[in-house]
């Protein structure tokens, strides 16, 4: 792992680590809503209007004259054949009869309205446009400049000849470079649309539309904008596009209705991994061999042999090592991985194990186990067990909190002022409901992972999120395909659900979740912003992408209504108006499909497993890889990366990484990674537990301190400016607003220019004359 030193130069040194270092004296809200509407009425200029365009219905090539200058925007298909044509000066459509597409296009004041219509009442596909340019600006998460030449990029499109525009792409346009302007394709949005690519002799692209049979909506619009070969441009000009389409939303806005927003502002991002209640601190390991034959630990197998996945070889191994004074590590981590694990099971009680239940376990007993919310019933287990382990334990009042609460309580001692807390699951927070109480003490937001993709017919208690009572969902709420088969859930386990059909059980996990009102004030809810979207051909509830998406929104705004800060996985703008946060738009999940990434543990891209042997952090997570050479053109480098995304959503949506690649995850880019965090204003993410805390705290806080004024800062603001200062595309700069502005040196030269020098691999920050200096150092 490199070593991330930040400088601070002598004007700032006095108020580098302070917020108001980056706070504008005495702004007032008034002022910051006069400087924003100035940057969205520079936004709405980027459009030009003085163009002209012809069109061959035939071929449905499409040219734009903009300056003198024409160019096939969209190049010659096959020849069709043509009927019910209709000509006026801004204004042609005609149909195509053998695909049963009506086509209709209009020169509008700046863009040029095509609408391809479908005919039929059956599943039909049509391609357009067809492109063929030196250079393509696609949304492929934050964004990305593709030369139709970059042998990566090509090696990439050719494993990759369909992809599905709702999951790869963030944001419903593309565009092209021509020579002397570009043309961006907006789409109302990329619902069953996929991006055909060929890569030979170089690369091109194809559109390519599904109309379903059954959906009312025929139509497929495009608004054709023609800008400055800049994606600045190209972005804003989308920008506008959203804007008047009713679909952007600032933080501001979301503020007022949820307060709780104001903490996501400068927050580090943190996953938080503490799945033990009972840790190694809790057990005074020299008492246990002379109690392990108490009934109590056998109880245990057995409940392990009968509702454990693993069942109970393992534990009761561990048990007889313990007896011979033979306990070692791996023998407690088993030890304590079983108790914790059976400590979540409705089966806990015994009357026969437990005969003296303590008063608070007396009085849940009474009011019946099967009337318990889940945090009661876990409150429940966990009085029975220290009523029978006191002897071994400390008071139950302290179980886990060295591991969990104090953490908390140190990253507030040591400056981070700002931080979300996610959970891997809301039974971690129901557990250590204390450990939840005190990161909401530190004004830290907190919340749990949840997910609503996949039903399992007879989950586990590990699969408590495709766990659901209502017993009808798995046949009467699952997405069929056209075939008649139906979709398999995550990782090939169960079925995929119909997010139109669920709400009901969403609001009963929820209410069930709270009923002991733990102070939960975030939440994730995993893909529903990742474009995974289905068109159920289920007979009794036929759904087509936009109606599973509007039952997704449907969902966030279920959360939102709740007061709670919402986020979600990927971070595709069709969600923009109802989540706050988005992780996977910076970093996206790297080359699910490579074997030597996900199945040769051997090799040394193995990215890591699910498990964790220790309660901590799993080695997925946890484990510093480097990515193969072939993939840093695709996922990292600097070169090729476009900030489209914060240029359009910089106000509305806070994005990170996706989680299994956080801050830290690269080998040997944990450095360029941070520069390029301030660049793009992107929420440093790491997966913490106690001992990686303890290990990396001094750094983790040290960013922090200057993260969150400077984000506090940048999210006052568009991100107004993007520019790339050499040729080689290694220095770049970004603007927010008029005195916030970060230049990035992504190469192995110093950079001097404009009385500014910048040394190999560092950031500069500028605030009102104030600079900071993020440097690595190898």
């Amino acid at each position: 792992m490199k070593k991330i030193t930040i400088y601070l130069s002598l004007a700032a040194i006095t108020l580098s680590l302070s917020a108001c270092h980056f706070n504008k004296t005495n702004a007032t809200s008034k002022s910051e809503e006069l400087f924003t509407h100035a940057e969205i009425e520079q936004n709405k200029t980027y459009a030009k209007t003085d163009f002209s365009f012809e069109v061959d219905p035939k071929t449905f090539t499409v040219s734009i004259t903009e300056n003198g200058e024409k160019a096939e925007v969209s190049k010659p298909q096959k020849a069709k054949k043509v009927m019910d044509l209709k000509k006026s000066k801004e204004e042609i459509s005609w149909t195509y009869p053998n695909e049963q597409i009506k086509v209709k296009i209009k020169k509008e004041k700046n863009h040029l309205a095509v609408a391809l219509t479908s005919m039929s009442d059956e599943d039909i596909s049509f391609t357009w446009p067809k492109l063929d340019a030196k250079n393509y600006v696609l949304p492929i998460a934050e964004g990305k400049t593709i030369p139709n030449n970059q042998n990566e990029w090509l090696a990439y499109f050719k494993q990759n000849e369909e992809l599905s525009m709702s999951e790869a792409f963030s944001m419903s346009f593309f565009a092209t470079n021509q020579e002397t302007f570009a043309t961006t394709f907006v789409m109302d949005n990329t619902f069953n649309s996929d991006l055909l690519t060929k890569t030979e002799p170089h690369l091109t692209l194809e559109a390519s539309h599904n109309f379903i049979g059954f959906d009312k909506n025929k139509t497929m619009n495009y608004r054709l904008y023609v800008t400055d070969n800049d994606p600045v441009a190209i972005a804003k000009t989308y920008q506008m596009d959203r804007i008047d389409l009713g679909e952007f939303r600032t933080l501001d806005e979301k503020e007022k209705d949820i307060p709780e927003i104001k903490k996501m502002r400068g927050a580090i991002q943190v996953y938080y991994w503490n799945s033990r209640i009972l840790n190694t601190e809790d057990i005074t390991w020299s008492k246990l061999p002379q109690v392990v034959d108490e009934p109590i630990f056998q109880w245990i197998g057995e409940l392990l042999a009968q509702y454990g996945e693993d069942g109970s070889e393992e534990y009761l191994k561990a048990l007889a090592a313990f007896k011979n004074d033979e306990g070692y590590k791996y023998e407690k981590n088993t030890f304590l991985t079983s108790i914790n694990y059976v400590l979540l099971y409705p089966q806990f009680y015994n009357k026969d194990i437990f005969k003296n239940p303590d008063a608070q376990a007396q009085k849940l007993l009474d009011k019946g186990i099967d009337k318990l919310s889940e945090q009661e019933r876990y409150d429940l287990n966990k009085h029975l067990l220290a009523g029978v382990l006191d002897n071994v334990t400390p008071p139950l009042e302290h179980w886990g909190q060295a591991t969990s609460s104090d953490v908390f309580k140190e990253m507030k001692a040591y400056g981070i002022e700002n931080a979300w807390v996610g959970l891997p699951n809301w039974a971690n927070g129901l557990m250590n409901p204390e450990m939840v109480k005190t990161a909401v003490k530190q004004d830290y937001l907190i919340g749990p992972y949840d997910s609503y993709q996949s039903i399992q017919e007879n989950a586990s208690i590990d699969w408590n999120t495709a766990s659901f009572p209502n017993n009808t969902l798995y046949e009467n709420a699952t997405v069929t395909k056209k075939n008649g088969e139906k979709v398999a859930g995550f990782l090939g386990k169960g079925r995929k659900l119909n997010p139109t059909l669920i709400l009901p059980d969403v609001e009963e996990r929820f209410t069930g979740i709270m009923k002991e009102n733990i102070p939960f004030n975030s939440w994730f809810l995993d893909t529903d912003a990742a474009g995974e979207i289905y068109n159920d051909y289920t007979p009794d509830h036929l759904t087509t992408q936009s109606e599973d998406v509007a039952g997704r929104l449907k969902r966030l705004n279920y959360f939102n209504q709740k007061g709670l800060v919402v986020g979600s996985e990927g971070g595709n703008d069709f969600a923009s108006k109802d989540m706050v946060f988005a992780h996977g738009i910076e970093t996206p999940v790297i080359m699910w499909s490579d074997p030597d990434m996900r199945e040769n543990k051997e090799s040394e891209y193995y990215v890591g497993s699910y498990a964790s042997l220790d309660g901590g952090i799993p080695t997925k997570y946890k484990k510093v890889v480097p990515i193969k050479e072939e993939y840093k053109a695709i996922y990292t480098d600097p070169a090729f990366s476009l900030p489209l995304y914060k240029l359009v959503y910089n106000r509305s949506v806070i994005t990170s990484h996706q989680w299994e690649w956080d801050s830290y995850k690269i080998k040997d880019q944990v450095g360029e990674r941070r520069m390029k965090e301030y660049l793009y204003n992107t929420p440093p993410m790491m997966h913490i537990d106690k001992a990686t805390w303890d290990e990396q705290k001094q750094d983790i806080s040290e960013n922090a301190k200057i993260w969150s004024p400077f984000q506090k800062a940048a999210l006052q603001h568009e991100m107004t400016d993007f520019k790339v200062l050499t040729e080689d595309r290694l220095i770049q700069k970004t603007e927010f607003g008029e005195n916030l502005s970060v230049i990035a040196n992504f190469s192995d030269q110093e950079y001097e220019a404009d009385g500014l020098k910048i040394a190999k691999q560092t950031a500069l920050i500028m605030n009102d004359g104030k600079e900071i200096v993020i440097k690595t150092e190898g």
